[in-house]
């Protein structure tokens, strides 16, 4: 009997237990799990306790049989001209051998491994051997300025750190290991080794004797050894990943493995569409959970080619994404708004020159789409593109449409349902009860949080708690921080943050809604919007825009008139309640190395405060051009 998405839905929130056993079927286990939830420390959980699983087993060993010369994972590096594929076969020698050396370091089982690496290869290999025997990965972001680095250094306390001379972005060689070494003097807790994969871009790169070792050297040492699966218990952890809060040190996201593993596979089925055999390019990096889960383990654990790509999205032209996924035969394809933006401002021959006949559907996440790129994708590419939400403390979809289950109807703008297993609630900030169709509300979830999600703070379950549990005092639930609407049809649109909202004269506005309609004027590429401090309404919206015709904001005249007709389209659409005091024009806005934007330094700039950590910007000459546009 066909199933909607809907009744689907239900099941997974009304019969947690048979719902959750069946999609355990889609992974290995070792030794079968006693039980499916154990809730008994609200909001603590854990998932098919008592069953034993590995994640470099589900993506690799359980292949062998019967796709060993399948390709596992296809790298290309647009920078340094370099492409090689790695069979399953291939990729399991690989894994092994870098789980010996490892091994041969002393790292075993809840050992941390810190990997500081560019995306190349031994990256991936350096996560699945951690995996492999049972250690921690704590993976952090390649090029994060050295006191980010030793933050991250100090909470996971790793026995080794696994890095490379030097990574490449546009062209620029960027030297991880002198970050690396400045950061090690920063930290109090030293690794005992520093593995070091040496690509020949830093000539001039620094050893510390008897502390670095060369990651070469190391693997024709440990070339014929065999490193048998280490079997862990679905609750015990697999990683760390930091992300950033509003105040305070990094939190480490610390995640489960057998729940971990069972979420990906699910969602490679219910929501991806993924097939064994299929292939999978995401344009992310593995310092981020998107990477973590899509680049590395989701689609390997499926079965899949996993594309990993070491570029930048217009080098050697707009059109290289396009021609990865033509080359390739890419089936899914996972980017972000932003990178899609960037694309959008680009000739539209770049797209419409490639067969992307292959392709079942894109997805994007990472930040809210607007609806304007929405449709310019969908109509660009002729295929479905699927808006879906998540964080990296939940490592899959809150928020999305589930393809593999009903092919719902897409709404631009919206990443649509909650996902499966997530007990999905909008509730008011005033009283933690429910808002109706259309209010706002915070996008919250009822726990326990499903498979796949945060266990906890790494070595902090006081703030796990107080962080994630303690929005509503009246009400225990997991609070996203972003608001969120519903519309008359069931669909949810976010907003933005709960912590973005401008307050003008008491009236409480997403920066996503004025963005949206700041964006819909014809000649406006990309915006940002942050709330500014005002003296007479407490603050005011500010809008700093990139045009998409230049030389239509070429003169001050122009660039008024322009300003005014992006200030009444504003009007239009939401009120003058919503009107930014002004609209600065710039021709690139700050972002991460990862494509956000960072809206609170801008917001900073505009109120003469100190930006905050940089460490992430991409190009500082964005920052230079905001304090230009506000004559600071």
């Amino acid at each position: 009997m066909t199933q909607t998405y809907a009744e689907f839905y239900r099941r997974s929130i009304d019969d947690r237990d048979a719902f959750w056993t069946e999609q355990a079927e889609l992974i290995d286990w070792h030794k079968p799990f006693e039980k499916v939830l154990a809730y008994a420390n609200p909001p603590f959980a854990n998932w098919f306790v008592g069953g034993q699983t590995n994640l470099c087993h589900n993506a690799i060993d359980r292949h062998l049989g019967s796709r060993a010369d399948q390709n596992a994972l296809v790298y290309i590096s647009t920078e340094t001209d370099t492409e090689r594929t790695y069979s399953y076969s291939e990729l399991h020698r690989e894994v092994t051998r870098c789980a010996a050396i490892l091994r041969g370091l002393g790292v075993g089982k809840g050992d941390r491994v810190l990997i500081y690496m560019p995306m190349i290869p031994e990256a991936i290999f350096a996560m699945l051997a951690c995996a492999r025997l049972g250690a921690i990965h704590c993976v952090v972001f390649g090029g994060f300025a050295a006191a980010s680095l030793a933050l991250r250094i100090d909470d996971a306390r790793p026995k080794v750190i696994m890095t490379a001379d030097a990574g490449m972005r546009a062209g620029k060689v960027i030297r991880y290991k002198p970050l690396l070494d400045e950061a090690l003097q920063l930290t109090g807790s030293p690794a005992q080794n520093v593995v070091i994969v040496d690509r020949g871009l830093d000539e001039g790169m620094l050893r510390t004797e008897g502390r670095d070792l060369d990651y070469a050297t190391l693997a024709r040492q440990h070339d014929s050894e065999d490193v048998p699966v280490t079997w862990l218990e679905s609750s015990e952890p697999s990683y760390i990943v930091h992300t950033s809060g509003t105040t305070g040190k990094p939190k480490g996201v610390q995640r489960d493995t057998g729940g971990y593993a069972v979420a990906l596979a699910a969602s490679m089925r219910h929501i991806y569409c993924g097939s064994p055999g299929d292939t999978m390019f995401t344009t992310s990096d593995i310092g981020w959970i998107v990477g973590h889960s899509y680049i590395v383990y989701a689609p390997l654990i499926c079965g899949m080619t996993t594309i990993v790509y070491e570029g930048v999205p217009i080098r050697p032209d707009p059109g290289i994404w396009w021609k990865i996924a033509q080359d390739h035969n890419v089936n899914v394809m996972f980017s972000s708004p932003t990178g899609i933006r960037v694309l959008k401002k680009q000739d539209p021959e770049y797209i419409s020159k490639h067969d992307l006949s292959s392709f079942k559907h894109i997805f994007l996440a990472g930040e809210p789409l607007d609806k304007p790129t929405h449709n310019w994708l969908t109509d660009a590419i002729g295929k479905p593109v699927i808006d879906h939400y998540w964080q990296t403390e939940t490592g899959w979809p809150i928020l999305t449409s589930a393809p593999g289950v009903e092919q719902t109807p897409i709404k631009f703008g919206s990443p649509s349902f909650a996902a499966y297993g997530y007990d999905l609630k909008l509730l008011r900030e005033s009283d933690a009860s429910e808002a109706g169709v259309n209010e706002k509300g915070v996008v919250a979830v009822i726990p326990p949080l499903p498979p796949g999600c945060m266990t906890t703070v790494w070595g902090d379950d006081e703030r796990f708690v107080k962080t994630y549990f303690s929005t509503f005092s009246t009400k225990l639930v997991y609070s996203t921080f972003d608001w969120g609407i519903r519309d008359e049809e069931g669909y949810y649109f976010i907003l933005g943050r709960t912590d973005d909202v401008i307050n003008v004269a008491g009236h409480r506005l997403g920066t996503r809604e004025i963005e949206e309609a700041v964006q819909s004027h014809s000649n406006i590429a990309e915006v940002a919007v942050v709330g500014v401090e005002d003296q007479l309404k407490g603050q005011m919206p500010l809008a700093f825009a990139v045009a998409k015709n230049a030389d239509l904001i070429s003169t001050d005249e122009s660039k008024a008139a322009q300003e005014k007709e992006v200030l009444a389209t504003v009007d239009a659409q939401l009120g003058a309640i919503a009107r930014p005091r002004s609209v600065h024009f710039v021709s690139m806005l700050p972002k991460t190395r990862s494509g956000k934007l960072l809206r609170r330094s801008i917001q900073a700039l505009a109120e003469g405060r100190d930006p905050g950590d940089l460490s992430t910007l991409e190009d500082p000459a964005a920052l230079d051009q905001i304090r230009l546009a506000i004559g600071r």
